[in-house]
């Protein structure tokens, strides 16, 4: 529990309209911190390696029932491993406050160069957080980056400038460099029902700047937030924000996306999409456009396309007019399902098709792949169990040509599918040995009656494969597995 306090941030509340643009700051003097639209800012020790970072909100810390921690393991020549690692929590040295029951640190994960100092920086939600005598207020931490890696080290506290009873606050993140006026990365949060975009001055480490505001939209359509990705849809070379989640009011439960595009003047709405509320983005067809990619696990049935047991959209980004003269991912969207000619499977209501995604280059050949987590799949009689995909990028776009999915039961996978596994709840792509070819992290957060382990795939020529493929938890690395929920967030 926090105490109460005017938030350390200039706030300033506005609504995003459509052709409204966020008001650009003021020019930044010195060097900028090589932060750029496409980068995946998840180095955090500057050792040119992407590194991983891995969520336990359920975890207790110093007896405390979710109160929750992160995991960091440090990429290198022989890939990802637990011998180069740690647990960060609220009781690391450091860290503002200290862990309390519920407050769910490691619920939600982004990763950037906040201070433009060259080393990507971890924020991590507490959506559970209470600042009192708010409940369930929440909060973000931010831990820098450095030559050592993550630590504790003169972290920051970021929270709404007006906390509000069940606001949870840092319940989705996503950082990226947004304007060409600013070194570093800026900082996207979402709460209940609004986001707030947060920047520091260079080479400084307090008293970020903020501006809240409303989720963009079309009038009538009011999106509850649930996730955020990041992409230079429409190559200007800044990145483009996409807050993603589920319509409320008299439709309720669709997934609908605002797509807001990084420009000179800041960050504009300028349409929204239908698809989510899981999104992730890469340039799937290799044509220098970041694409976007939806999921929406339980999707009814829209425009007459069968989406039993979740769908998966994919919007090009282009420079060209989309509908409405939409720019960026403003293209028709072309949906995937178990449906779909090629796909492995066959859908069924509960799959949970399109619950999380990552998009990455599994076999370095250019053309970002696509993972889709099913966490709700069963596998034979064990509901729930799980399974994963990963479907693949080409000249023309996403295919199903070369398609594969993996559960426990396949070959090479170690474990068994068991009952509520919810194996693929998360999924992420990563090259964590630099070797052009990202290799697969799923996540099984239900696995052990909900500690949670993660599942290692490696990549090669063919792309990902369950050979050799091995497991872990956060034992390696001193984190209580008891209900932990490991691996319920992976960044992306």
């Amino acid at each position: 529990m926090r105490t109460h306090r005017p938030a350390a941030v200039a706030a300033a509340s506005f609504l995003l309209m459509a052709g409204a643009a966020v008001a650009a700051p003021s020019a930044y003097a010195g060097t900028p911190g090589g932060t750029h639209a496409g980068d995946r800012n998840t180095d955090f020790n500057g050792d040119g390696y992407e590194d991983v970072l891995i969520g336990a909100p359920g975890g207790t810390i110093g007896g405390e029932k979710g109160a929750g921690y992160v995991t960091v393991q440090y990429g290198g020549p022989g890939g990802v491993g637990t011998t180069r690692g740690a647990v960060l929590s609220q009781n690391t040295t450091g860290v503002p406050g200290s862990a309390e029951a519920g407050d769910g640190f490691g619920r939600a994960l982004a990763t950037g160069d906040l201070d433009g100092d060259g080393y990507d920086d971890a924020v991590v939600g507490l959506p559970g957080e209470n600042i009192e005598p708010v409940a369930d207020a929440g909060g973000a931490v931010v831990l820098w980056g450095s030559a050592q890696g993550l630590s504790g080290a003169d972290s920051d506290w970021l929270q709404t400038a007006e906390p509000v009873t069940g606001g949870r606050f840092g319940s989705a993140l996503a950082a990226a460099h947004f304007s060409p006026d600013i070194p570093g990365d800026q900082l996207a949060v979402t709460d209940r029902t609004d986001f707030t975009l947060f920047q520091y001055d260079p080479g400084t480490r307090r008293n970020a700047t903020s501006s809240i505001s409303h989720i963009p939209g079309t009038p009538g359509r009011e999106i509850a937030p649930r996730a955020l990705t990041t992409g230079d849809y429409d190559g200007n070379g800044l990145a483009d924000l996409v807050i993603s989640g589920v319509t409320v009011g008299d439709e309720p439960g669709h997934g609908w996306s605002a797509v807001l595009l990084g420009e000179v003047q800041g960050l504009r709405y300028d349409h929204d999409l239908r698809g989510g509320p899981a999104v992730a983005s890469g340039d799937i067809d290799k044509d220098g456009y970041d694409d976007l990619v939806t999921g929406e696990p339980s999707s009814p049935d829209d425009g007459g396309e069968s989406m039993t047991g979740g769908a998966v959209g994919v919007y090009y980004g282009s420079t060209g007019d989309g509908p409405v003269g939409a720019e960026g991912p403003g293209t028709p969207p072309v949906w995937w399902t178990q449906d779909t000619t090629g796909v492995p499977g066959s859908p069924e209501a509960g799959d949970g098709w399109g619950a999380d995604l990552s998009v990455a280059d599994t076999d370095g050949d250019g053309y970002a792949d696509v993972a889709v987590g099913a966490p709700g799949e069963d596998i034979g009689a064990v509901a729930d169990a799980g399974a994963v995909w990963v479907l693949r990028g080409a000249a023309g776009g996403l295919t199903a040509t070369g398609a594969a999915s993996w559960d426990q039961n396949s070959a090479d996978v170690p474990g068994v599918p068991e009952k509520g596994d919810r194996w693929g709840g998360q999924v992420r792509l990563t090259d964590p040995d630099k070797d052009g070819r990202s290799g697969l992290l799923t996540a099984a957060p239900g696995e052990n009656a909900g500690d949670g382990v993660v599942w290692v795939f490696s990549a090669g020529a063919g792309g990902v494969t369950p050979a050799g493929s091995w497991t872990f938890d956060a034992r390696p690395f001193g984190g209580a597995t008891t209900g932990a929920g490991y691996g319920a967030t992976i960044d992306e």
